[in-house]
C-alpha cells in the first residue's frame, strides 16, 4: 500500500493556494485571563460556486437547448445522444436520452479547481417535465476545506499545531511560536510563519505561505469546530447506540442485537474516537459502518461528516476497475484473465521502450500488480510512479504512458509491486471491450443496480475515468461493494456479477512484501487486499479494499459481515493501516465472534 494518495499529487501546492478564499466564521470565544492565543483557531470555506441546480433540456424544431444557473446553451445531437460545454469551459454534460421511457441518463462533468485538480464525472437523471423539456438537479463535488490551528503554552513555551481534516495538510508538524507585540511568528526548522493577532477583532491573520495573501482565523470550541472535534459539540455522555434508518437506497436496517452483534466492544472503538487527542492522526476516523446478515446496522459519523457527505475513496476505489471487468462479462464482453492487454489498446500505433515481454502482458497481471513493468508507487524515483505520471507535462495520456513503461521482469508470478497505473489499465481494457465511455457504463451497470446516492468519478486529461482509485461515494454506497462480493455478486436480489468472478477476484493471486503490512503476511487477489486478522483464538480470512488515510471496505466472510471505515489520517501508513489490521480485530471481530450464527440464516 503506497504512502501516497491517488490523485495526491502536489496537494501542499493546491492547498495553499485557496489561502485568498478562506473566509472567517463571525464569533470569538476567549476564556478569561488566558494568553489571547491559547486554544484552538479555525478557518472554513467552500470554495468556487460551480454551475448547479435546476438543469433543463428542451426541444424545438429539431434544436436542443439547455439552461442551468443562468446559462443558456445550444446542444450538439447525434442519435440519441446529446452533448453541452457551458460558455466559459466550467462544465459539460453527456447524455443519452430514451424517449420510450421519458428520461435522459447523462454525466455531469466539472473541471478541476483549487482543491480538485482532476475533472470529475457525476450521474444526472433528467424526467420529462413537459412534452419535449427535460429536467434535473446538477449537484457538483463541492470544494470544502478547513484549516484549524493550535496555540498551547508549557513552561513558558508556546507551540502550534496545524490540522486540516479534508486532508492532513501539515500532517502535526508542531511550530514554535513567538510574538513581538500584535504579531505573531510560527517557526519549523528556521523557517517562520508570520501572522497578526486582532485582540478587538478577535481574527488571527497567519501567512502560511509568502507569497500569497494571510489566512484569516477565528478562535473556536467545542461548539464551532465541527472539522476539529469527533463531535460538535463535544458530547460528554456516554456513547449511544443507534439503529440506522433505512433511506430508499437498498440497504434494510437492523439492530445490532437482533444480527448477534455485542454492543460493549464496539461501544468501547467509539469511545475511544471521541475521545482522541484531536492534534492526533493516530485515530482519525470519519465514519464507521458496519452490514451484517446483509443489514446495516452501525452508521456513525465523525469529524463534520455525514451521512450525504461523499467521501475519497482514494485507492480504495482501484477495487472498482476488477469489479468492472465481471460486469462487462456479464454484459457479454469476452475480456478473460488470459487477455493480453497490448492489443486492447488499438488506437496506438507503437510503444515506448518495446520489449518483447510486453507481448505476455495479461489483464491477470495489471489486475495484480504483477505487470513486471518499471512502475512503483513507493519509490519516488521509479519511472511509474504515480505522482510522475499525473505530473508530466508532455505525456497526457495516462495510458500511454503506463504502456510505454520499460520492462524489469517477465510479467506474472506472484511478487506485485504496487502500481495505480496497472489498475488504470483494467478500466481501460472494459472501455476497449465495452466500447463505452467508463462513466456511462459505471452508472447504468453499476452504481444504477447498486442504488448509488450521489457519487463522483474522477477523470484523466482526456475525460476519461481515472481506474487507480480517487472517487467520490457516500460512505453507505462505499459498503455496498463489500456486501456484493459478499453475497456471490448479488445486490437485493439482482446478479450483478457472477459467482465464479467473485470467487477468482478474492482468491490469492500475489503478495506483497510485509514491508508495507506492518510486518504482516499481505496477499492480493483481483484489486482485493487479503488478511489473515487473528481476534483472540481465532483467525479471520479477510479481503478488503484499501487507500491512504484510512479507506476501507473489510468483507469478513466467516462473520457473514462487512465493515466500512473512512479516514483522515492521509500519509500517515503507520497509523491509519493499523485500523485494519489491529483495531478491527481487537473491537470489532470479537463483537460478532461468539454469536457467529444468524437465527435465520443457515
Amino acid at each position: 500500500m503506497p504512502l501516497s494518495s491517488s490523485l495526491a499529487r502536489n496537494t501542499l501546492r493546491c492547498f495553499v493556494a485557496l489561502a485568498a478564499a478562506l473566509i472567517p466564521v463571525a464569533g470569538f470565544s476567549q476564556t478569561a485571563g488566558m494568553d489571547p492565543l491559547t486554544g484552538v483557531w479555525g478557518a472554513e470555506a467552500r470554495l468556487g460556486v460551480p454551475a448547479q441546480g435546476e438543469l433543463f433540456l428542451d426541444e424545438d424544431k429539431g434544436v436542443w437547448h439547455a439552461s442551468i444557473a443562468g446559462y443558456q446553451v445550444v446542444a450538439e445531437t447525434k442519435g440519441n445522444e446529446i452533448r453541452f460545454t457551458l460558455p466559459d469551459g466550467s462544465a459539460e454534460f453527456r447524455g443519452v436520452v430514451d424517449a420510450a421511457a421519458k428520461v435522459v441518463h447523462g454525466e455531469w462533468i466539472q473541471q478541476g479547481g483549487v482543491i480538485l485538480d482532476s475533472q470529475y464525472a457525476s450521474p444526472v437523471e433528467l424526467r420529462s417535465a413537459a412534452p419535449s423539456v427535460w429536467r434535473g438537479t446538477v449537484v457538483p463535488l463541492e470544494q470544502r476545506v478547513s484549516v484549524y490551528v493550535i496555540f498551547s503554552s508549557k513552561d513558558g513555551k508556546m507551540t502550534a499545531t496545524i490540522s486540516n481534516p479534508e486532508g492532513n495538510f501539515f500532517r502535526r508538524r508542531v511550530y514554535v511560536v513567538t510574538q513581538e507585540g500584535d504579531r505573531v511568528f510560527l517557526e519549523l526548522n528556521g523557517k517562520k510563519v508570520e501572522g497578526r493577532l486582532d485582540e478587538k477583532a478577535g481574527t488571527l491573520s497567519l501567512q502560511l505561505v509568502n507569497w500569497l495573501p494571510p489566512f484569516q482565523f477565528t478562535h473556536r470550541t467545542a461548539k464551532d469546530a465541527d472539522g476539529f472535534y469527533p463531535r460538535t459539540p463535544a458530547d460528554k455522555e456516554e456513547w449511544r447506540y443507534r439503529k440506522p434508518l433505512p433511506e430508499g437506497d437498498g440497504w434494510t436496517t437492523a439492530s445490532m442485537q437482533a444480527e448477534g452483534l455485542e454492543a460493549a466492544p464496539i461501544g468501547e472503538l467509539i469511545k475511544q474516537i471521541l475521545t482522541a487527542d484531536p492534534t492526533s492522526t493516530a485515530l482519525k476516523i470519519q465514519s464507521l459502518l458496519i452490514a451484517r446478515h446483509g443489514h446495516l446496522v452501525l452508521e456513525e459519523y465523525f469529524y463534520g461528516f455525514s451521512q450525504e457527505r461523499v467521501h475519497d475513496m482514494r485507492s480504495a476505489g482501484k477495487t472498482f476497475a476488477p469489479a468492472l471487468v465481471g460486469v462487462a462479462r456479464e454484459h457479454g464482453a469476452t475480456l478473460t484473465p488470459q487477455t493480453p492487454i497490448y492489443p486492447l489498446f488499438a488506437q496506438y500505433s507503437s510503444f515506448a521502450n518495446w520489449d518483447i515481454r510486453k507481448q505476455k502482458m495479461t489483464l491477470r497481471d495489471v489486475m495484480t500488480m504483477t505487470a513486471g513493468n518499471a512502475c512503483d508507487d513507493n519509490n519516488d524515483d521509479s519511472p511509474g510512479n504515480e505522482d510522475r505520471m499525473q505530473s508530466d507535462a508532455q505525456q497526457r495520456d495516462w495510458y500511454k504512458y503506463s504502456l510505454d513503461l520499460p520492462m524489469l521482469k517477465n510479467p506474472g508470478g506472484e511478487d506485485a509491486i504496487y502500481c495505480s497505473g496497472d489498475l488504470n489499465l483494467v478500466g481501460g481494457a472494459v472501455a476497449a471491450a465495452t466500447h463505452c465511455w467508463i462513466p456511462e457504463f459505471f452508472e447504468a451497470n453499476l452504481a444504477r443496480p447498486l442504488q448509488f446516492g450521489r457519487y463522483y468519478l474522477n477523470l484523466m486529461p482526456d475525460g476519461q475515468a481515472y481506474m487507480g482509485g480517487g472517487a467520490y461515494l457516500r460512505p453507505r454506497d462505499q459498503l455496498k461493494l463489500g456486501q456484493l462480493y459478499l453475497d456471490g455478486g448479488i445486490w437485493n436480489g439482482k446478479r450483478i456479477v457472477s459467482k465464479s468472478w467473485v470467487t477468482e477476484s478474492t482468491s490469492v493471486h500475489s503478495r506483497f512484501s510485509p514491508t508495507y503490512s506492518l510486518g504482516q503476511i499481505h496477499q492480493y487477489g483481483y484489486g482485493w487486499h487479503i488478511h489473515d486478522l487473528k481476534s483472540g483464538e481465532k483467525t479471520y480470512r479477510v479481503f478488503a479494499a484499501e487507500g491512504n488515510g484510512g479507506q476501507f471496505v473489510i468483507v469478513v466472510p466467516e462473520l457473514d459481515m462487512v465493515v466500512g471505515i473512512t479516514g483522515g489520517s492521509y500519509g500517515e501508513f503507520d497509523q491509519w493501516y493499523r485500523w485494519e489490521l489491529e483495531l478491527v480485530p481487537e473491537f470489532i471481530l470479537p463483537a460478532a465472534g461468539s454469536r457467529r450464527n444468524h437465527p435465520h440464516k443457515p
